[in-house]
């Protein structure tokens, strides 16, 4: 973590960029790239993995030296950055002091304060000393006032508290803390100090879904300007306001958040890629004059002239990185209709019980997404769901022919060191042809000659990515995920988020990535300290529901008398019942709606062909053609009676939703 007070030539805008390059070898990885960053804007900056989006930010932090150019700010500028790991506290403090040690200057200040007063007292109050010392007094006290000295103590617990520490947190040793909560100590020191410039990469790596909405509403409050690289598409929609996208050593910038880059960058690459065929097509036509009168002496001014053509033509260049990767989980075995139970589990470490009577069914099919906040025993519950972790009494029973398949970041420490990527992989699967594992290993960054290195040679990054992909080519019909996609890009996201859409088995995944999980799950389940609840719907439903709750909490807290209603029953338990009402409801229609969504698509296209075919039987020649009579007429039959049929169905279905409907509206 870096602070750093500029002490740059004073400029209108505060932070400028000027045709930064760096270079490793002989690979370019900035190429003279200019932007400008002003007060108080949220950009998000994108691009694919290796493109040197963390770099940048390091470049701007002072971290890393540039090639050439120039960063320019003002001088009142201060700029904070937090890398994506590496944060080393102080192992002598405990969390909060090592928060608290964030105000070093506020610390310094009270210091000069204090030194000033004693000198007050050895003077004269009447002496010009007197005077001078007051006045340096009071404008310390003035700095100390502005900088917020005097509310430190409860900004530093509402940090705390929001990024997910408890009370009892606050006095414990930093050395007690796993890297994922060092991080989150380092990213609240951070946030306390309100540099003008706030550099964050990856910061959501280490949140749980609570913290990360809080640290959300943090953010869109914050004064200064805020640079983000992540790949959580939610939560740079909800923050930022502009993009810059680093690709081939280019910076492009987007005025909009990550879903305008998005519709963007897909139009300028369509109208790339046509340029890139009216090229192609270009220099096929200039070759061909080429060959045909290379040895025509009449036509050798000609020629010659094609040639400089060509050899000036500014050649377009397609990133390949961008190809459609597919890829496909291994048929799974069918499993029974009950895939997994924990009946009546007791778990405790030490004093701390963790659970207590718990008792959980998987069906086949569930696509489970689990949440809560750290420390509330989510990791703990699925190792138990996989065979991993002990329990003190209970139960765990799997269900008739249920393979298990388990992801976890360590298993990324439990690698080969000695063997490369491709033989990790080749051991895996040794019967998977060596064309389908290097696509796989594409689809998780590792490419070309990358399947080649050493596991000891790997980042921790690419360690994860590899026990990734290693586990998904070994065939499982229940499938557990631990934080999958914290070293993924956004193209490997959304090639696991396809492969998972379109899996047949069963899974369970905890994460905190609204964007991956919402088009993936059909249930959450939410696990809090000692207590599961189940959600029928995605993460966006389940974070409605929680925001209901906590709105219903707050209408508690605030008005104590009971309105009763004239059954009895108290307003609050009216919004418990009526959800609940809802909640039941949406259960019913849920497979209904599963249904008929595909009916009534099927019908449009019915329709369109029936029209399409009658436009066409209303044209005079049409008759002329006697098979092609014969054909349509046939064709047109069939579309009709099985039109009759799928609205038949559609009706069936339509009817039972209705009478639904009408029983939750009495």
């Amino acid at each position: 973590m870096v602070i750093l007070s500029a002490n740059f030539k004073e400029l209108i805008f505060l932070l400028q960029l000027e045709n930064i390059s760096l270079s490793f070898g002989d690979e370019t990885l900035l190429d003279g790239i200019s932007t400008i960053i002003n007060p108080g804007e949220r950009v998000g900056l994108v691009g694919p993995n290796g493109a040197g989006k963390s770099t940048l930010l390091k470049i701007i932090a002072g971290e890393v030296e540039p090639n050439g150019g120039n960063i320019t700010m003002s001088k009142a500028a201060t700029v904070g950055y937090l890398p994506q790991d590496g944060v080393d506290p102080d192992p002598d403090l405990t969390v909060y002091e090592e928060m608290e040690s964030a105000f070093a200057n506020i610390q310094e200040l009270e210091a000069k304060v204090q030194k000033a007063r004693e000198e007050l007292a050895t003077l004269d109050e009447g002496s010009q000393e007197y005077i001078t010392a007051m006045e340096q007094v009071g404008k310390l006290q003035n700095r100390i006032e502005q900088s917020g000295a005097y509310a430190l103590e409860s900004n530093i617990e509402k940090v705390l508290m929001g990024l997910g520490f408890t009370p009892d947190d606050f006095e414990r040793s930093t050395t007690e803390f796993s890297g994922g909560w060092l991080m989150r100590i380092a990213l609240g020191k951070l946030l306390l100090q309100r540099p003008m410039y706030l550099l964050l990469d990856e910061p959501t790596n280490h949140l749980d879904i609570e913290s990360l909405r809080w640290i959300e509403q943090f953010l869109n409050g914050y004064e200064g300007a805020v640079i983000i690289v992540s790949h959580d598409k939610a939560f740079l929609n909800k923050i930022t306001t502009r993009t810059l996208a680093l690709e081939r050593g280019d910076l492009h910038d987007y005025a909009g958040n990550y879903d305008y880059y998005e519709e963007k960058h897909a139009e300028r690459k369509e109208h790339l890629r046509k340029a890139y065929e009216n090229q192609q097509q270009e220099i096929k036509e200039i070759q061909e004059f080429i060959d045909k009168f290379r040895y025509n002496a009449s036509k050798a001014a000609q020629v010659q002239s094609r040639i400089k053509q060509l050899e000036k033509m500014d050649k377009i260049e397609l990133d390949e990185r961008e190809e459609e990767i597919f890829f496909e989980f291994p048929p799974p075995e069918r499993s029974g209709a009950v895939v997994m139970k924990l009946k009546n589990i007791r778990k405790q470490y030490d004093n701390n019980i963790v659970f207590n009577d718990l008792s959980y069914s998987i069906d086949r099919g569930n696509k489970i997404a689990v949440v809560g906040p750290n420390g509330a025993g989510k990791s703990t519950m699925i190792r138990m769901l996989a065979g991993l972790e002990d329990f003190d009494a209970g139960e765990r029973e799997p269900g008739h022919n249920v393979t298990t398949s388990y992801f976890a970041q360590h298993q990324a420490d439990e690698l080969d060191l000695d063997k490369t990527v491709f033989e990790i992989m080749r051991e895996a699967a040794p019967k998977t042809d060596e064309t389908r594992l290097r696509t796989i290993l594409g689809c998780f960054l590792f490419q070309g000659d990358d399947v080649f290195k050493k596991v000891s040679v790997l980042s921790g990054g690419e360690k994860s990515r590899l026990a990734l992909a290693r586990m998904l080519v070994q065939p499982a019909n229940f499938l557990i995920f631990d934080e999958p996609t914290n070293h993924l890009d956004m193209q490997s996201k959304e090639i696991l988020q396809q492969a998972l859409d379109q899996y047949e088995g069963t899974y369970m995944i905890v994460s905190h990535d609204r964007d991956f999980l919402d088009p993936i799950v059909d249930k959450v389940l939410e696990v809090r300290s000692n207590e599961t609840n189940t959600f029928h719907g995605n993460v966006s439903y389940y974070l409605d529901k929680v925001e209901e709750r906590e709105n219903e909490e707050k209408d508690g807290q605030t008005n104590n008398k009971t309105d009763s209603s004239s059954d009895g029953l108290s307003r609050k338990e009216e919004r418990r019942i009526a959800a609940q009402k809802r909640q039941k409801k949406y259960d019913k229609l849920k497979p209904l709606k599963k249904k008929i969504d595909p009916l009534e698509e099927q019908i449009e296209k019915l329709e369109e062909r029936k029209d399409e075919i009658e436009d066409l039987m209303a044209q005079p020649d049409f008759y002329d053609d006697e098979e092609q009579v014969k054909e349509i007429s046939m064709e047109y039959e069939k579309l009709k009676g099985k039109l009759v049929e799928v609205y038949s169905e559609w009706e069936e279905l339509a009817m039972k939703m209705s009478e639904i409907e009408e029983e939750f509206s009495e």
